[in-house]
């Protein structure tokens, strides 16, 4: 390379329930890498994990380098998105890794989900778009996009599509259907977790497009709900859980109790309420202060037919609602967390919450403990094959409101690949434009998997209610939105 060397500040962030050895190893490779293709490297050299790490960071001027380059060592909240890059007038390129680890351990670093909620904040909170690269510093691709992004070239953010498919063919029963999501209930369990953009949301918005309101109560409103569970009625749950799930047998038989108790408090309170679906808050406080993890209860409330999304995410509770209104069926709050080019495929998970119902062998849907909490009780089992769906409803940041995403594909068979739930799914598009569509175009790390086509009345929907889609799919199998 000739000429001035081109300055970038590098800032690699993680959290401590991931795998910090392994981040910090491809951090540090990362780092040798910019400077081995030419570049002048400042910033912090070590991950920025927690809050005097953030400080530390913000401490290094961003405005006299060329490239702001964001590590996504492991996951992380997208508090340092926002603190250190909302303002600063450089190019912002977020690195994201492949998921190391042996088949049907956890994820190790969830690097790509953490890019994802990056993004969304960058796009929807900071008015900026970012770049994206994924894979590994060993990886030739990645070393060429590096050495382009060094002399001005970054990675073009894929324009998004403006090609919707066809239409309900019974438009009345659309409109009935989103008649009957007037004046239903959600009901919300804490604030938004920290640095989690997507799980913001304005109970205007949800009220103008659906006429949904909300029931929000506190963590400690519900942990106060578990404690006042009789005996007998936590153990009818647990007993009726441990029917349904035989796994539980093989967990400390006091976190089996206690998420019972979980259980029984959420069902009550759904009841009393008259909620139609549930946003939880499921983090920290559950297995900090609690000592137990709410994913299977989660699981058994969307087995009797209550949407449940975890991290409090609302529109993402919406979005599920929205669809089992339009017939979909059971569906599973999912985030994006790997990525196969060579075979156009993505991997789907989360942590444990999905109903058994979902899983790919309903009568072995294991109940585990959590992949990162070691603690129970969460699922351990892969998703159903077959076609699927992808939908999310999420800030509109051009026109303000909503939008709606929307992809397909098909579910193929395959190993439990991460701790928790997993779904393969071969896209009926290209898969690497749809992730880096995902990050660039500020969409939620969440998305909304459902194994019953139900496109055409989304679309009517959407029509009805004024929401813009954008649909990733073939073209062959798209029509016109005119």
């Amino acid at each position: 390379m000739t000429g001035p060397r081109p300055r970038v500040a590098l800032v690699a962030t993680a959290r401590p329930t991931f795998a910090v050895d392994v981040a910090r190893e491809r951090a540090t490779q990362a780092r040798e890498l910019l400077v081995a293709l030419g570049a002048e490297v400042t910033g912090p050299s070590g991950l920025v994990m927690t809050p005097e790490d953030l400080d530390e960071a913000a401490g290094y001027s961003f405005d006299d380098v060329d490239l702001v380059v964001n590590v996504c060592a492991s996951f992380s909240d997208a508090s340092p998105a926002l603190r250190l890059y909302s303002e600063v007038d450089v190019p912002i390129l977020l690195w994201a890794f492949r998921e190391p680890g042996p088949v049907g351990d956890r994820l190790w670093l969830n690097s790509l989900c953490g890019a994802n909620l990056f993004g969304h904040a960058l796009v929807v909170h900071a008015g900026r778009v970012p770049h994206l690269v994924h894979g590994d510093p060993g990886e030739p691709a990645v070393r060429e996009a590096l050495t382009r992004a060094l002399a001005g070239d970054l990675p073009a953010a894929p324009a998004l599509p403006d090609v919707v498919g066809e239409r309900a063919g019974d438009p009345d029963a659309v409109e009935r259907a989103l008649g009957a999501l007037r004046g239903r209930t959600l009901g919300l369990v804490g604030d938004a977790p920290t640095g989690f953009t997507p799980s913001r949301y304005d109970a205007d918005l949800l009220d103008e497009f659906f006429g949904i309101g909300v029931d929000e109560i506190s963590v400690e409103d519900m942990f106060q709900r578990v404690a006042a569970v009789d005996e007998g009625q936590r153990e009818d749950e647990r007993r009726a859980a441990a029917a349904a799930q035989p796994s539980l047998a093989t967990l400390d038989p006091a976190q089996v109790a206690l998420s019972a108790g979980v259980t029984s408090a959420m069902r009550s309170w759904g009841e009393d309420s008259g909620l139609s679906g549930m946003a939880i808050r499921c983090w920290p406080e559950f297995p900090s202060s609690l000592g137990v993890c709410p994913c299977s209860s989660l699981s058994r409330l969307a087995d009797a037919g209550t949407p449940t999304a975890c991290e409090r995410d609302v529109y993402g509770a919406v979005t599920m609602m929205l669809l089992e209104a339009l017939g979909s069926g059971t569906t599973y709050l999912v985030d994006t967390v790997d990525l196969e080019t060579d075979d156009n495929l993505v991997r789907l998970w989360h942590c444990g919450a999905a109903a058994t119902s979902l899983a790919a062998d309903p009568s072995d849907a294991r109940q585990d403990v959590h992949c990162n909490r070691k603690i129970g009780v969460a699922g351990n089992f892969p998703l159903r094959t077959g076609p699927v769906v992808m939908a999310r409803l999420t800030e509109d940041p051009e026109r303000g409101g909503l939008r709606l995403l929307l992809a397909s594909g098909e579910s193929v068979p395959e190993p439990n690949r991460f701790q928790g739930n997993t779904a393969a799914v071969r896209l009926d598009t290209s898969a690497e434009a749809f992730v880096q569509a995902l990050v660039t175009g500020g969409f939620p790390h969440h998305t909304v998997l459902a194994w019953t086509d139900v496109r055409p009345a989304l679309r009517t929907a959407a029509d009805r209610l004024g929401v813009p889609v954008i649909e990733f799919t073939t073209a062959e199998s798209t029509r016109s939105a005119s």
